[in-house]
C-alpha cells in the first residue's frame, strides 16, 4: 500500500521466529539452525525472555501457548496459566477482611507455569531435550546481558519499592543500591543455577528416553528443594501488600506439585476464509473472536482503513465483546461458559443490532437465555468511583493504576514443515512480588483476576485457573497453516491485535505496515487488574491518527484521549505462504528490543 514502515518484512524458506527481545529471538534461530523445530525454537525463547524482559515477565508466571502440529494438522491449546492456592479462599477473604484481591504481594500468587507448559510443548510437539532448549537461557544469566533503556527505566522507577520493600529485589538488581547503567552487562547465577538443575535431572532421567528427561526436568522444579524454597521463602516472610496489610504467602508444596499444564481444544471462528484460533476462557481471548463476529456484517474495507466510521465499529464493538467476557468467562473446569451461544449468528445479530451511530456509555452485557446475571450490571461510571476509592491508598502510594499495558511480553515460530507457535509469556514480572533469593526470581499475581462473588464465573475458588489477559493468535486455511501473532498489553491485547489482523487480511498491508499503522484502545470496561476501574466512553488513541478523524470520533460521543504516537503494545506476527514456500514475519517497533529474524 505504500504504508510508511520502520523496518523491513523478514523473509526466509526454513524459518522465522520473532520474540519481545532481540536476544531471546536470537536464541531461537540458533535452536532452528541446530536442527529444532518450532517448538523447541519457542521454547528457548520463552525461557530467554523470562530471564531478559523481568520487568514484563518470569518464570513465576504464565505462558498461554496456541500450536499448530504440522505433523497431526491440527492447533491445540496448552494452558500456561497456574492455579490458585487450594488455602485462598473467598471464605479466607472475608475472614481477613479483603474485599479486592491486591494486585501484589503473595496472595494473588498461582502456580508458577512456564516450565511445564514448556515440558509439556517439548514432550509432545517438540524434538529436542530440556537441556537443548535451556542452555541459550543458561548461557545469557551467566555470563550476563547488556541493560537496555527499558529495563533500566522500569529500575529507576522502582528503586525505592526494591530497596525497601523488596529488600531481596533490591540486592539482586541494584547492587550496592545503584541503578545499573545502560549497556552494563547484568548477571542472575542463581536463576542459572535453577535451570541447571533441570537439566541435571533430566540427565539422570536420559536412560529412559527423551520424554521421561523432560518429565524429570518438569519434576525438578516443582517437587523437592525448588519448590520448598518457593513455599519456604513465601509462607516465612510477609509482605505488605495493597490491600494495606502484610501477608504471607498460600501456596503450598501440594499445590505446585499437583498442578499440570493441559493441552485442550482452541476456540475458533471462521472468517473470509480463514479461520481463528484462541485460547479458551482461561484466557480473555474469545473476546478477539467475540469483536470479529460482531465486524463480519460490514464492508469494512469500504468504510476506510482508520476512518472515524470504521473506529467507531471497532471501539463499539469491544464494549459488547469485553462486556460478554465480564459475565460468561472463567476457567471451563468451574465455570459453565456459553461460547456456543456467544459465537452463535444468532446471537451475533442481536448485540451487532446495538451498535449505533452513537458512542454507548453503557454496559451491556448479552442475554444468552436466561437473561442478563445480576453480578454482570455494572454503572460503569459508579463503578469507576468505586474502584478507585477501595483502592485510593494502592493507585496514589504504590502506583498501581488501570491496567498493566506495559507487562507481558510475546513469541512466535515458525518452521520450513509448517509448525507454529503463538505464546504470551506474562506474569512473575519484578514490580509485584519479591525475589525469591536463591532462586533469582519473583511469584505471579495473576490471582489478582479472580472476583470475590462466588455467583459469577472466575469466582476465586481453590486451584483454579484465573481469566488470563494473555492471549496469543493462531490463523489456519483449509485447515493448513497460515498465520500466528500477539503482543503485550493487558486488555488492550485483543484490540491490538484485532486491527493488526484486519490490516493485513482485509487492508492488504504487508506485515510491517499492519504492524506499524497507528491503533485505539477502547477501556470502557472494568479493567482486569487491580483495583479494576471501567473509564465510560474513553478511547486512547495513539497521535499519528489524524486529528480530523480524533474529531469525528468526539462527534459520535466518545471520550478521546490522545497518547503517544507508538505507545500501544508490541504486536508481532509470522505468515507461512505454503505455495511460495516463504515464512516472513515482523516485529512492531514500539518498545524497541522486539526483533523478527529468519532465513
Amino acid at each position: 500500500m505504500g504504508s510508511f514502515t520502520t523496518r523491513p518484512v523478514i523473509m526466509g524458506t526454513r524459518g522465522v521466529v520473532t520474540s519481545g527481545h532481540y536476544l531471546a529471538t536470537a536464541a531461537g534461530f540458533r535452536i532452528m539452525e541446530r536442527g529444532g523445530n518450532a517448538v523447541d525454537a519457542a521454547a528457548a525463547m520463552g525461557f530467554c525472555l523470562n530471564l531478559l524482559e523481568p520487568q514484563s515477565n518470569g518464570i513465576g508466571g504464565e505462558v498461554p501457548t496456541l500450536v499448530y502440529s504440522a505433523k497431526e494438522g491440527k492447533v491445540f491449546a496448552i494452558s500456561g496459566v497456574g492455579w490458585n492456592a487450594a488455602a485462598f479462599t473467598i471464605d479466607w477473604c472475608r475472614a481477613h477482611g479483603i474485599d479486592l484481591i491486591p494486585g501484589d504481594g503473595y496472595l494473588p500468587a498461582c502456580v508458577p507455569a512456564p516450565v511445564d507448559t514448556w515440558a509439556t510443548a517439548l514432550a509432545r510437539f517438540g524434538t529436542l531435550r530440556f537441556a537443548d532448549v535451556l542452555q541459550p537461557a543458561i548461557e545469557l544469566a551467566e555470563n550476563g546481558f547488556p541493560i537496555y533503556e527499558g529495563l533500566q527505566e522500569h529500575l529507576v522507577t522502582n528503586r525505592e519499592k526494591y530497596l525497601i520493600r523488596y529488600p531481596t529485589t533490591g540486592a539482586l538488581y541494584l547492587p550496592g543500591g545503584r541503578v545499573p547503567e545502560v549497556g552494563e552487562v547484568w548477571r542472575n547465577p542463581e536463576w542459572a543455577n535453577v535451570l541447571k538443575r533441570l537439566r541435571q535431572a533430566e540427565a539422570a532421567a536420559a536412560h529412559k528416553g527423551r520424554v521421561a528427561g523432560i518429565e524429570a526436568a518438569r519434576d525438578a522444579f516443582y517437587t523437592g528443594e525448588i519448590a520448598e524454597k518457593i513455599v519456604d521463602f513465601i509462607t516465612s516472610h510477609p509482605v505488605e501488600d495493597a490491600s494495606g496489610s502484610a501477608h504471607a504467602g498460600l501456596l503450598s508444596c501440594k499445590d505446585l506439585a499437583e498442578w499440570r499444564a493441559s493441552v485442550e481444544e482452541p476456540v475458533s471462528l471462521a472468517f473470509d476464509g480463514l479461520t481463528v484460533h484462541k485460547c479458551p476462557t482461561w484466557t480473555q481471548g474469545p473476546v478477539f473472536l467475540q469483536q470479529l463476529a460482531l465486524l463480519m456484517g460490514d464492508d469494512l474495507k469500504a468504510l476506510g482503513h482508520n476512518t472515524a466510521d470504521y473506529l467507531h465499529l471497532l471501539i463499539e464493538s469491544a464494549k459488547l465483546a469485553f462486556a460478554d467476557r465480564e459475565a460468561y468467562y472463567g476457567d471451563p473446569r468451574f465455570d459453565t461458559v456459553p461460547l456456543d451461544v456467544l459465537l452463535s449468528p444468532a446471537y451475533t445479530a442481536k448485540r451487532r443490532a446495538l451498535m449505533g451511530t452513537e458512542a454507548c456509555p453503557h454496559f451491556r452485557p448479552g442475554d444468552v437465555g436466561q437473561g442478563v446475571p445480576p453480578y454482570a450490571t455494572f454503572n460503569v461510571q459508579e463503578d469507576n468511583q468505586k474502584a478507585l476509592q477501595v483502592a485510593g491508598r494502592a493507585v496514589r502510594d504504590l502506583g498501581l493504576g488501570h491496567s498493566h499495558v506495559g507487562d507481558t511480553t510475546h513469541l512466535d515460530a515458525v518452521d520450513r514443515q509448517g509448525n507454529m507457535v503463538a505464546a504470551t509469556p506474562s506474569g512473575g514480572w519484578l514490580a509485584d512480588s519479591p525475589v525469591i533469593p536463591g532462586l533469582g526470581f519473583p511469584l505471579g499475581s495473576r490471582g489478582q483476576m479472580f472476583y470475590l462473588n462466588a455467583a459469577r464465573p472466575n469466582a476465586l475458588t481453590p486451584h483454579k485457573r484465573p481469566r488470563a489477559t494473555l492471549t496469543p493468535s493462531l490463523v489456519t486455511r483449509g485447515g493448513k497453516p497460515f498465520m500466528v501473532f500477539g503482543t503485550p498489553g493487558g486488555d488492550g491485547q485483543d484490540q491490538w491485535t484485532l486491527q493488526f489482523f484486519l490490516n493485513h487480511v482485509v487492508f492488504g498491508m504487508n506485515l510491517q505496515e499492519a504492524l506499524d499503522a497507528p491503533t485505539i484502545t477502547c477501556v470502557h470496561f472494568p479493567s482486569s487488574f487491580y483495583p479494576r476501574p471501567p473509564y465510560p466512553n474513553r478511547v486512547e488513541v495513539e497521535g499519528r491518527v489524524d486529528g480530523t478523524v480524533l474529531k469525528g470520533l468526539e462527534r459520535r460521543g466518545h471520550e478521546v484521549k490522545v497518547i503517544d504516537g507508538w505507545a500501544s503494545g508490541k504486536v508481532m506476527g509470522i505468515r507461512f505462504d505454503e505455495a511460495r514456500g516463504v515464512i516472513a514475519g515482523g516485529v512492531s517497533p514500539r518498545r524497541a528490543i522486539g526483533y523478527a529474524l529468519g532465513w
